[in-house]
């Protein structure tokens, strides 16, 4: 017999048949007990292996009986996995003659299997370009004790009216309306509440028509970032500012430039002079307690700023993130509230009087700016959470969040002034820093010997979290964020500073 007849002799043809259908069975690892059904695991790694090129096009498989065989599974299950490869292109049939890689399929050059998943959730097969502006770190929330940015108590947050509130939203009237696609400028009972709200809080004389609900302050500088910046408009900021706004500004491709913020606010004589010399935009300001130094804009720089703004046309965007809390009288009024000339876009959230966790605030402007962006939003977000809009305004129809700020406003006010009382006396002259006005932070200078950045390391080791990052502007200060702490942690923190100080 030649040696090419004992190629094909139906004895050998068989062996080799075996062969290949032991090699395939013996890459197919079945797992009766994981949570995903069998015939998925079957179909995935049969895919696995045509794509890795270890099936060609035009492969034939075994038989649905025999491959159950080997699998020791049901000849089912294995009818289904082929389905499921033949109804995605994947595999094709012919009657008669068997179930086969199809044909239609480019050639995939054979690799080798690892026992491991792709890489592609760690890094992508493309290039990204990621900016220098995005990379902010986050606060460490795991500490036992917090100086934070300038948060609320979250433990004083009305969770028990919210969840009742929210549970009426959730069960109660038409499913079809409160479930269902609402308003890109968000709920309507919200926005009348607000508006109502806002009128006698803040001195503005707004409807429904006005507000634009948003999920934070973050999410209307996007927006007002996205549909009123063109890449290359000037946009004007106070020194030192907030990152979260000039991250913003940068990603829009703005040409961002800073202004001096002294004990009166942002030094509008400044502004004045660079509107002499280039058409400004938008200017970012927080009037009421300028970020991060708790400082308030003096009267007479708010006239005058809302005068430039009319003079040279740019908007400003006045974020108010803490109007409910100062101290020491009433609050000052808005710019927005003397704004005659649609100049201004208010923004504030309850982020700061509730929780960072409730995702809800809103952006105050003309009709047609609120219109633009209501459009503009719909872009990245279809609709806010209306159940949840609603029940916030349930509660400030029904007075709830109005006597939980004034609850808070007591209980911070006295938080700050053990919290200034305490560094006084443990932190001495290692130390500087004005008491302030309002707000949930203190702007604290310390000793220029010390490394900010080390002590924050240091501290985070001894369960304590603070900002510690510096800033060219404003070299060793930071925000010591007194709100959210109770008076025996404030003690705590600040011994464990003490301590540190002492033996660095």
């Amino acid at each position: 017999m030649r040696l090419l007849d004992y190629h094909y002799h139906p004895i050998v043809i068989k062996q080799i048949v075996q062969f290949k259908m032991q090699t395939l069975s013996s890459r197919l690892n079945i797992d009766k007990n994981a949570a995903l059904p069998v015939y998925l695991q079957l179909s995935n790694q049969l895919m696995v292996l045509i794509k890795a090129g270890t099936l060609q096009a035009g492969y034939r498989l075994p038989s649905t009986r025999q491959l159950a065989y080997l699998l020791t599974i049901h000849r089912k299950t294995v009818i289904r996995a082929y389905d499921e490869l033949l109804a995605q292109g994947w595999l094709e049939s012919k009657t008669g003659n068997g179930t086969f890689v199809a044909h239609h399929l480019p050639v995939f050059k054979p690799q080798t299997l690892a026992n491991k998943a792709p890489n592609t959730a760690q890094v992508a097969g493309f290039n990204i370009n990621t900016p220098a502006h995005l990379y902010r770190k986050t606060a460490d929330m795991q500490a036992s004790f917090h100086l934070d940015d300038g948060f609320p108590d979250v433990r004083m947050a009305p969770v028990l009216d919210m969840s009742r509130a929210y549970r009426t939203q959730l069960l109660t009237g038409n499913p079809y309306t409160r479930l269902g696609y609402g308003d890109t400028s968000g709920s309507a009972w919200l926005r009348d509440e607000l508006a109502a709200y806002l009128n006698v809080t803040r001195g503005l004389h707004v409807t429904a028509a006005n507000i634009l609900i948003v999920r934070g302050t973050v999410m209307g500088l996007y927006l007002a970032c996205t549909g009123l910046l063109q890449a290359g408009d000037t946009v004007v900021t106070g020194e030192p500012g907030w990152t979260g706004a000039q991250t913003n500004f940068l990603q829009a491709g703005a040409n961002l430039l800073t202004i001096p913020v002294d004990d009166h606010g942002l030094n509008v004589d400044l502004l004045e002079q660079l509107c002499l010399k280039q058409t400004v935009r938008l200017v970012y300001v927080t009037s009421h307690h300028h970020y991060p130094t708790t400082v308030g804009l003096r009267a007479d720089r708010r006239v005058q700023l809302l005068a430039l703004a009319q003079k040279y046309g740019f908007i400003i965007f006045e974020d108010d993130y803490d109007y409910d809390f100062h101290y020491q009288n009433k609050p000052l009024m808005p710019l927005a509230s003397a704004d005659e000339a649609g100049m201004v876009l208010y923004c504030g959230s309850f982020s700061k009087t509730i929780s960072p966790a409730i995702r809800v605030g809103y952006l105050v402007g003309p009709q047609n700016v609120i219109e633009h962006l209501s459009r503009l939003r719909r872009l990245i977000d279809r609709q806010g959470d209306t159940l949840l809009e609603n029940a916030m305004a349930e509660l400030l129809q029904n007075g709830i969040i109005q006597r939980h700020l004034r609850k808070s406003l007591r209980v911070y006010r006295q938080r700050r002034d053990i919290f200034c009382d305490l560094m006084k006396t443990y932190l001495g002259n290692q130390v500087q820093f004005k008491i302030p006005d309002g707000g949930l932070a203190v702007w604290t200078h310390f000793d220029p010997q010390i490394n900010l950045t080390s002590l924050a390391q240091k501290a985070l080791k001894k369960g304590l979290y603070f900002q510690g990052e510096n800033s060219a502007a404003t070299p060793n200060a930071t925000r010591l964020g007194f709100a959210s702490s109770t008076p025996d942690e404030l003690q705590l923190g600040v011994e464990i500073l003490a301590k540190l100080l002492q033996n660095p």
